[in-house]
């Protein structure tokens, strides 16, 4: 089986190619443009696999489609929302979102064997997919939680939480007051409640509000340190292959 990784942040690249190579799979190449891409297309047969992140260094990767009859089958990897998604499944695509995890790798793989016959390409309509994620579908998301507080229900706007975090196999919100309440379910299941504009997931373990940084800082292995006006529990430190997704989401 052949297989490229376009993908413009290397040490991203690099992982999914060791979390491959632990399958028995070997990464033909990696690409980290469009121009790359296009490049690579034009002089060298297509593979059966491409694992292909959306946003490139110098444009979405959809243009490479638009240049080049690609007859691979795809597996996205992106760090967009699940909820602007939909198309990928419309279109029968495997995704992972970012940063990913070696089980939801392994069951892509396996749901690309299991789903993908020998020699027939993949239909894939960009154009609808590049269409969603411009003008995503329009959805509700969560404005309150309830919390249980002894015998009694509390309800706390999403307007009063500095933070979301997974601590001792336990989810808790953390208030602009100081106070951390316990929720049902997980951070995971989270990711589709909560509005994308206010929180983002900084690394597995926390949501945080834009609303509660105080202040970010520059860390070690090129990670970021944030501060919130009132948590203070643990350092709060976005990961690495999130960093450059965060700071988009700060503009």
């Amino acid at each position: 089986m052949k297989v490229i990784i376009i993908e413009d942040e290397k040490p991203s690249a690099r992982r999914l190619q060791r979390m491959l190579e632990k399958q028995g799979m070997e990464v033909h190449t990696m690409l980290h443009s469009v121009e790359d891409a296009l490049t690579w297309f034009k002089s060298n047969t297509h593979p059966d696999l491409i694992f292909l992140d959306i946003q490139l260094s110098d444009g979405l990767s959809f243009e490479i489609f638009e240049t080049i009859e690609i007859k691979s089958a795809i597996i996205f990897t992106t760090a967009y929302d699940e909820y602007a998604l939909q198309a990928f499944k419309l279109n029968s695509i495997d995704y992972l979102l970012k940063p990913i995890e070696e089980e939801e790798l392994v069951l892509a793989v396996q749901k690309y064997k299991e789903r993908t016959p020998k020699n027939q390409p993949v239909t894939v309509d960009f154009n609808e997919i590049k269409k969603l994620l411009i003008n995503p579908i329009d959805r509700a998301y969560k404005k309150r939680f309830s919390v249980q507080v002894g015998q009694h229900l509390k309800l706390i706007s999403t307007a009063e939480v500095e933070c979301f975090f997974s601590e001792n196999k336990g989810t808790y919100l953390h208030t602009v007051s100081g106070r951390n309440y316990l929720l049902d379910g997980t951070l995971d299941q989270l990711e589709n409640d909560l509005e994308p504009e206010t929180f983002f997931r900084v690394n597995r373990s926390f949501f945080v509000s834009i609303n509660a940084i105080s202040d970010i800082i520059n860390y070690s292995n090129s990670r970021l340190l944030v501060k919130l006006h009132s948590y203070k529990d643990q350092d709060i430190i976005v990961a690495r292959e999130r960093v450059k997704d965060f700071k988009n989401w700060l503009e």
